[in-house]
């Protein structure tokens, strides 16, 4: 029986080696423990006086039976039944009275294997089970790189079709992405002299008067790392002919796991010819006004002459010579104002103010104004209040909003100014109780010429200036002007101004 069982395990390893299994049908596969449990049978009963322990031999083919994953019931019933017919032959030899080792090995036995098959075939299925999960996740995975990928595709295409300069870094300042446009402007900038490396070369980015560098400090990109938030911040790149202005914006990120900043995406846009139209309009217009300037003075200084003598006249000429006057003192501050709006911001000179200051010489003023109007003049303001600004320019803003408090607040009223800190801003109010305005009126207050319905209804002098005036000023000095009100409900507009160093395009001259 021995020799029979050793003839069929080796028979068994040549069959392994010599049968192409991977063409037969996987489950045919199992035959090989199957008769591994026969083999097994012949060899343990042939040898069990010599060898006793070979009856836990069985464990490697209930092991390849269990692991298979095939046949999962019948695999468990051989698990069982082949280590009980290999036990079972010296328990029936030795009857009626079998040894009690061969009772328990024949009890044993099959309940071990069958445990070890169970265990094999729960490990097995939970193994197929996580394999299954890694393959859904695995292809989800893959499918959500695929469109992540098709996304960015679509994304940098977009980029580089856009005539829009694009630059995104971290936290650290390190470059992200960066688009063809962008690209085109980093060549604008980069001199064809000097190191090999056009990293190392000083880049051809200059402030407001085309000439100064721009410090490393105030470049779009470092402000942006360093955390800065602006817009319409505007520089110039390049130099002689090709030279381009270029406005600058950036936006901040937040990290979303400690809400910290994490980056910034800073847009660059070439505006050349809008700061060139702009500039030629207000030569135009600057020169436009000069020649209008030099024949008004004269027409005025005629009508003058004739007004000083003008019980040398009748009654009904007097009346157009003064109709006359009028309209030319009319049409002279209309060129004043011209002039004003066209040259009045273009040089700041900031120096640290004190508001308080400032506020009381506006109401002092403007005093006379509101005594003929009726209109009180209150002011809350904390002295002193000092701010980086230029008192000339900030002074001629200040007026213009008490000014335009009281013409717009007929039959009388109040009119509010406050002014605090704020942090890091001084926070400026000039309040009126008088007619108000729309929303849309409120939009749009500050455009050139523009001047509400109710303003022109109730023949209320003006041309629509002042406010433009006002709004670049502020701007100038690095702050923001806005405006709040309601028909009937009055204005309030609404001044913010750095209290510290203001940017660098706010000392501009």
């Amino acid at each position: 029986m021995f020799l029979t069982g050793v003839f069929l395990h080796g028979i068994l390893f040549l069959a392994c080696l010599l049968i192409p299994w991977e063409r037969l049908p996987p489950s045919l596969s199992l035959t090989i423990p199957i008769l591994d449990l026969v083999a097994l049978c012949f060899t343990r009963n042939g040898a069990f006086n010599v060898m006793p322990g070979l009856n836990t031999l069985a464990i490697f083919p209930v092991i390849w039976l269990s692991a298979s994953g095939m046949l999962s019931r019948t695999s468990l019933i051989l698990s069982f039944a082949g280590p009980f017919f290999i036990a079972l032959p010296p328990v029936l030899a030795r009857l009626p009275y079998p040894p009690a080792s061969e009772l328990s090995s024949l009890v044993l036995l099959p309940m071990m294997m069958f445990a070890v098959g169970v265990s094999i075939r729960m490990a097995g299925s939970n193994a197929q089970l996580l394999q299954e999960r890694v393959k859904r996740r695995d292809y989800a995975l893959r499918q959500l790189l695929a469109a992540s990928r098709q996304r960015e595709t679509l994304l940098k295409t977009i980029l580089d079709t856009i005539d829009v300069g694009i630059v995104a870094v971290d936290s650290k300042g390190e470059t992200l992405l960066v688009n063809n446009q962008q690209r085109a402007f980093l060549r604008l900038a980069t001199p064809t002299e000097g190191p090999p490396d056009p990293a190392h070369r000083e880049q051809l980015v200059f402030g407001l008067d085309r000439q100064t560098p721009l410090p490393p400090g105030k470049s779009p990109v470092r402000r942006a790392t360093q955390g800065e938030t602006f817009s319409d911040y505007l520089v110039w790149f390049g130099s002689g002919a090709e030279q381009r202005a270029i406005s600058t914006a950036a936006r901040g990120m937040k990290n979303n796991i400690d809400d910290r900043f994490g980056g910034a995406v800073i847009v660059f846009r070439d505006v050349t010819d809008v700061v060139e139209a702009l500039a030629a309009k207000d030569e135009l217009v600057a020169n436009v006004s000069h020649e209008f300037g030099s024949p008004l003075t004269s027409i005025l200084g005629n009508l003058d002459l004739v007004l000083r003598n003008a019980h040398e006249l009748p009654p009904g000429p007097m009346r157009f010579v003064e109709i006359a006057q009028r309209n030319a003192g009319r049409l002279r501050a209309l060129v004043e104002d011209l002039l004003l709006s066209s040259a009045a911001v273009e040089v700041v000179h900031l120096r640290r103010t004190d508001l308080a200051g400032l506020i009381e010489n506006s109401l002092v003023s403007a005093q006379a104004q509101a005594n003929a109007a009726n209109v009180g003049l209150v002011a809350e303001v904390a002295a002193p209040l000092w701010a980086d600004a230029d008192p000339l320019r900030l002074g001629q803003a200040l007026d213009n909003l008490v000014s335009n408090a009281i013409k717009y607040s007929p039959g009388g009223g109040l009119v509010s100014v406050r002014a605090a800190r704020n942090d890091s801003w001084v926070r400026l109010e000039v309040q009126d109780t008088g007619m108000g305005m729309t929303a849309d009126e409120a939009a749009r207050i500050f455009t050139r010429f523009f001047r509400t319905d109710a303003a022109r209804q109730a023949a209320i002098p003006g041309v629509g200036l002042g406010l433009s005036i006002t709004k670049s000023i502020v701007e100038r000095h690095g702050g923001s002007i806005t405006c709040f009100s309601r028909p009937g409900g009055g204005s309030t507009f609404v001044v913010a101004l750095p209290a510290g160093a203001p940017p660098e395009y706010a000392t501009a001259g």
